[in-house]
């Protein structure tokens, strides 16, 4: 019933998971971008923090002894350039560590390949009727309420981290400089912490419905399955006719090569093979032709005509043709049962020659 209704029912070939990954259609995650993304910022700051700290306060110590000094717009210009300066140094090592996350996180979801259709111009997304259907469908529906999720489980987390926070007497004492800053980076730890821990579930979680959602919008229809295997393997009626085509060629060459042979040994009707052996040439008897039913007819019909020996051999016959091949030599274990053969082959023959020639 699913082959008329064109359900899909088929598991997706090796071929259109490779054409979907040259399209670009790939099981893809935003929330392992923004796993990675935040990972790396973390871990530039981890290692850059301290440093970035020390630089960002003798920079502000620095503008702050110069506050006695007149205030011109060549020295405005030097503090903004410094400033400047300063900013990008402290903030390279985090947006190069966000860039190389981000690039991470890519490249592992695509297997670290580039589609060029995926980048390629895509006129038909500009069509505000199909936006708006994105935009309403089921999957972006699905896709809202998932993100509404994600965000409901991010703030339950970070609720008691940050209710201890505001809690602290941090917010109704005076302390010195220091103390705020330790409480920032320890309050700043807790809560990245759950955040990072939250995110990374909700990326795993997201990435396994990606995935098996990709899966089900690659699987195939019986008729898909069948066009695939047709294109890929050819239509079984071409195939079909190029097989008979060439059975048709190599039995008429085999035909062609009976009225070289010695000798047609049979089952009797059954099952023909032509032998043929050259002393000169050949180290073992070989079988030029050999058939079943009308193929066996044909192979005697032959050798009747060429008046070649024909020798009936019941078990010989059956054994040649299960185990030889035409074109090779007989198997070495029936070397004596054709030697036989051959041997009464020639005496028949030399004495046939010598009838003639006393005639």
């Amino acid at each position: 019933m699913s082959e008329h209704t064109g359900e899909k029912t088929e598991q997706a070939t090796a071929k259109r998971l490779e054409d979907a990954l040259k399209k670009g259609q790939i099981a893809r995650s935003p929330e392992v971008q923004t796993v990675f993304v935040l990972g790396g910022a973390l871990l530039a700051l981890g290692m850059t923090g301290g440093e970035m700290w020390r630089t960002m306060a003798q920079l502000l110590a620095t503008s702050l002894s110069h506050l006695n000094t007149p205030l011109t717009p060549n020295t405005m210009q030097g503090y903004a350039i410094s400033g400047a300066l300063t900013l990008g140094k402290c903030v390279w090592p985090v947006m190069a560590a966000t860039v190389t996350g981000g690039l991470l996180a890519g490249g592992i979801q695509t297997r670290f390949r580039t589609s060029s259709e995926a980048l390629g111009a895509h006129w038909e997304r500009l069509n505000p009727l199909e936006g708006l259907k994105r935009i309403f469908s089921m999957r972006s529906t699905v896709a809202t309420g998932l993100g509404i999720a994600k965000l409901s489980v991010i703030i339950a987390l970070c609720y008691g981290v940050i209710g201890s926070i505001l809690a602290d007497p941090i917010f109704h004492t005076s302390v010195d400089v220091a103390r705020i800053a330790a409480f920032m980076a320890d309050s700043s730890f807790h809560l990245i912490l759950r955040v990072g821990v939250a995110l990374i579930v909700i990326a795993a979680a997201d990435y396994g419905y990606k995935f098996w959602q990709t899966g089900k919008d690659l699987m195939m229809t019986k008729e898909e399955l069948k066009e695939e295997t047709k294109n890929t393997e050819g239509n079984p009626l071409v195939k079909g006719q190029q097989r008979r085509r060439r059975h048709s060629i190599s039995k008429r060459k085999m035909l062609a090569e009976v009225p070289k042979a010695d000798v047609v040994v049979t089952n009797p009707t059954h099952i023909a093979i032509a032998l043929r052996y050259d002393r000169k040439t050949m180290k073992a008897p070989r079988i030029v032709a050999k058939g079943i039913r009308l193929n066996a007819q044909q192979i005697r019909e032959i050798a009747q005509q060429h008046q070649l020996p024909i020798v009936e051999n019941v078990p010989l016959a059956r054994l040649m043709f299960k185990y030889g091949r035409v074109g090779g030599e007989i198997p070495a274990q029936l070397y004596a049962a054709v030697a036989e053969i051959l041997a009464w082959v020639y005496r028949v023959n030399a004495y046939r020659y010598y009838r003639e020639q006393s005639l």
